[in-house]
């Protein structure tokens, strides 16, 4: 008999054994739906994690109602559905399970499923964070810093950040960086900022390593470094992170860390300005307007003069100024 067939003999005999206690078989039925969620021993199968998940859910069992909640979260192996999703995460949440209280609070923070409400994604958000739960933490910081189901509290963000931080929770890594960068909460420590965004940066959170390539290109908290400073602009924007794309071309437009080279410049300006980018709005029109790395082209840089305009970049309206001025790309004096 192949393993994979033993195992699920194993499994059925023992869920025939009726006397046995409710929760004991709630906790083989929850296995069973681990194994067809992940693939392990059995094949893959997200229908089938659903319905033996479903089983142990009705036995209570409480990491069952909390990934039967995630699954029609998600619309994995049953239809979408965000009151379906509450329902089984309160289940949970109800009987002290941390990350299906997490998960009722970001229900709540987002409105799905139930009517959006600050008070109450704080109440569970903090439910989770005193269990230890990172994610919690992270989350109920940022509540704290921007003053949403609480009073406004700097201090009370670092706190809840550092907790979750210290877990390794990449977000609230990056989070504890910009309290640090911006001196809100702590005294201002450029080095403590590097520290934190670099443990981020390395975990791959795009805002992060860009943030970390400031800091190389200015020479804050670190001694500036431009090669360093194209690396981790380079690793952000390859996630298609704009500000970083922007700041890749710039290395580029003025050859830091890099041979200057208006090609790439425009490159990495267009791929930040196509996401609605101001500043790199501006810098591509320039760049058509003198014709370099680009074909000169006047209409081009009037679109995007204009683009950047209408988002109040000033430089941008200035140009733009100009372009009617002299009726550059577009009538004069229109």
């Amino acid at each position: 008999m192949k393993p994979q067939s033993l195992l699920v003999a194993l499994v059925l005999a023992a869920l025939s054994f009726v006397s046995a206690p409710s929760k004991w078989i709630g906790t083989v039925q929850y296995m069973v739906g681990v194994m067809y969620d992940y693939g392990l021993v059995l094949q893959e199968d997200d229908a089938q994690a659903v319905r033996w998940y479903g089983k142990a859910a009705l036995r209570g069992h409480l990491l069952a109602q909390t990934d039967l909640g995630v699954m029609y979260l998600e619309g994995t192996g049953v239809p979408q559905d965000d009151a379906q999703a509450v329902k089984w995460f309160r289940a949970a949440a109800e009987q002290g399970q941390p990350k299906a209280q997490h998960n009722l609070g970001v229900m709540y923070d987002n409105g799905r499923g139930v009517p959006q409400d600050d008070t109450q994604a704080v109440h569970w958000y903090r439910k989770a964070a005193e269990q230890n739960d990172a994610m919690a933490q992270n989350n109920l910081g940022l509540m704290y810093a921007t003053g949403r189901g609480v009073p406004q509290n700097d201090v009370e963000s670092v706190k809840w950040f550092r907790k979750a931080a210290d877990q390794v929770n990449p977000k609230a890594q990056y989070n504890l960086g910009v309290r640090y960068d911006n001196g809100r909460g702590v005294r201002l420590d450029d080095a403590q900022a590097v520290h934190w965004y670099r443990r981020a940066a390395e975990q791959g959170i795009a805002m992060a390593q860009n943030d970390l390539g400031a800091m190389y290109a200015n020479g804050e908290g670190i001694q500036q470094d431009y090669p360093k400073a194209v690396l981790w602009y380079r690793k952000a924007a390859e996630q298609g992170h704009a500000p970083a794309q922007f700041n890749l071309g710039v290395m580029h437009d003025n050859g830091r860390g890099v041979p200057q080279d208006d090609k790439q410049a425009v490159h990495w300006y267009r791929k930040a300005a196509e996401q609605g980018y101001a500043s790199a709005q501006y810098n591509l029109g320039f760049m058509y307007a003198n014709g370099r790395g680009v074909p000169q082209d006047d209409a081009e840089a009037v679109a995007w003069y204009r683009k950047a305009a209408e988002q109040g970049n000033d430089r941008a309206q200035h140009n733009l100024g100009r372009m009617y001025k002299k009726g550059r790309g577009v009538p004069q004096g229109n």
